[in-house]
């Protein structure tokens, strides 16, 4: 007995292909009616078998579909979120350079007017102390003039020219 719809078919094809013409007609002939609906009864009976099977793999192809249309929507959805949060990081690194590059452009800007500052102070200190340095010299020849005048008259010395002062030469 054949086990498979495609193998009854194919017996009941040859059943009918070697059946004996009608007399006086080609397209009809003659086939052993019990044979072939014993193959048809095989055939209705292979039919819920085979059926059932392609409806198993229909099913189950279906289910494959669903699986892998959740999996790719699982893997898009990562790989969306993974881009977010990227993007999220992208963008807080560049308000991190941007904080970050205004930082330094005003530590700059304060390190340079610091040294501005500085600057004008030491300048403005030397002035004062180059000032307050040729008014104590100033005071110091004045103060020399004064010495030699109430040291016995030594004359002064013309302006330009200095005189070193010999206590020596008082005493004779």
């Amino acid at each position: 007995m054949a086990s498979g719809v495609d193998e009854l078919l194919d017996m009941l094809y040859g059943m009918i292909e070697e059946a004996k013409n009608v007399p006086l007609s080609s397209d009809k002939c003659i086939i052993e009616r019990d044979r072939a609906l014993d193959l048809l009864d095989d055939l209705k009976a292979q039919f819920p078998v085979e059926l059932s099977e392609a409806q198993k793999l229909v099913a189950s192809r279906a289910d494959y579909i669903a699986s892998t249309k959740r999996e790719a929507d699982l893997i898009r959805q990562q790989a969306e979120e993974k881009a977010k949060q990227m993007i999220a990081e992208d963008q807080v690194l560049n308000a991190a350079r941007q904080k970050s590059n205004e930082m330094l452009r005003l530590a700059e800007e304060r390190s340079r007017e610091l040294k501005k500052a500085a600057n004008d102070y030491c300048e403005d200190a030397l002035k004062r102390t180059e000032e307050a340095v040729a008014e104590a010299y100033d005071e110091i020849k004045k103060s020399r003039i004064r010495f030699r005048a109430a040291a016995g008259g030594v004359p002064a010395a013309p302006s330009g020219q200095s005189r070193v002062y010999d206590a020596e030469a008082d005493e004779d």
